[in-house]
Parts: C-alpha cells; sequence; structure tokens
C-alpha cells in the first residue's frame, strides 16, 4: 500500500493510500487554510513554515474529490524541484486507521517515485504529474491519516503532507429505504 508524497512521492504514495483506503464518504478540503495544499484534495501540509523545502507544491487536484470505491481516481499535481533529489532520498511514512496504527516505515523515494512514471535523479525545475489510480469496490468504513515526510540522501528537507480521509459504508440493496 502507497500513499502520493511530495509533487513527487507523497503523490505516489498518496496515489496508492488513497487507491487502499478510497469509499463514498471523505472530508473534502479546499483553499481557505494556509496549511491546505492548492487545489482540490484531502492534503494538508505538516507545517506553515516551507521556506527549506525543497520541493514547492504548486497544487493537487483528485477527480472525483471525494473519491469514490470502484471509480478511477485521478490525480494531477504540480510543483517545483528547486534542488536535484537523488537516489537515497526517502519518506518517513505513517498511516492509520482510527487510532490503530497500519503502517509506519521509512520508504525509498525513488522507488516510489515509479509509481507516477518517474525515476530519479529528479532535476531541478518544474514538474507535472497525472496519474489514474482504479479504486477497488471494498473498502472499509472509518477514517484514515496518513502523514509523509519527505527527506533527500543529506537529510536536507523536500516536503511534509498530511491528509485526512473518512469512508463511510457502501449503500447495499439490503440496507437502501425501498
Amino acid at each position: 500500500m502507497r500513499l502520493s508524497i511530495t509533487v513527487v512521492a507523497l503523490l505516489s504514495v498518496a496515489a496508492s493510500a488513497l487507491s487502499i483506503f478510497s469509499g463514498d464518504k471523505q472530508r473534502t478540503i479546499t483553499d481557505d487554510d494556509e496549511l491546505n495544499v492548492p487545489g482540490d484534495s484531502p492534503l494538508t501540509f505538516c507545517d506553515k513554515d516551507r521556506g527549506d523545502d525543497i520541493v514547492t507544491i504548486d497544487s493537487v487536484i483528485l477527480t472525483p474529490n471525494p473519491p469514490e470505491a470502484g471509480q478511477p481516481l485521478i490525480i494531477e499535481a504540480r510543483g517545483t524541484v528547486k534542488q536535484r533529489i537523488e537516489e537515497n532520498a526517502y519518506v518517513n511514512l505513517q498511516v492509520k486507521y482510527g487510532f490503530i496504527r497500519l503502517i509506519n516505515t521509512k520508504a525509498d523515494l525513488c522507488k516510489e517515485i515509479q509509481n507516477v512514471d518517474m525515476e530519479c535523479p529528479i532535476e531541478e525545475g518544474q514538474i507535472s504529474i497525472t496519474k489514474t489510480v482504479e479504486l477497488p469496490n471494498e473498502i472499509p468504513p472509518g477514517k484514515y491519516t496518513v502523514d509523509a515526510d519527505v527527506y533527500n540522501a543529506n537529510d536536507d528537507h523536500i516536503t511534509c503532507l498530511k491528509a485526512t480521509v473518512e469512508f463511510g459504508k457502501k449503500k447495499s440493496l439490503f440496507n437502501m429505504d425501498l
């Protein structure tokens, strides 16, 4: 299971995580809060001070937002890489289901970005990613929280993103109002 992470890895890591955790109910976040990632997605920045981050995220758009189980999810992201990102960059990734920690790992950024058809090194400059993820029909209802803190090989901060997604129960023929 993976999730989108920076414009580069967070999307990969988040896209894959959303592909596992998507459902018919999700909190939709807009640009109202200074911690919200611009665009239309459940992503927020971890803190207000992002001046030293190696990647600046301009926008992330999910279509549809909220994602729907059994439907394709299109992830579009734009940003700027301020410094070349090379092998041995990593993501500290944590995924929780309510209070239960499902994942707590250090993932290889260069391996994760292959999920969005990229590879290391990532050169300086503008970057744009579009990825379609097929979401499964069977997704357990509940609240999922994802934290992704990304660093280069020298432990310089690339970016830090969070997402909170809440999924409800799917309606079936047996629990529908007739």
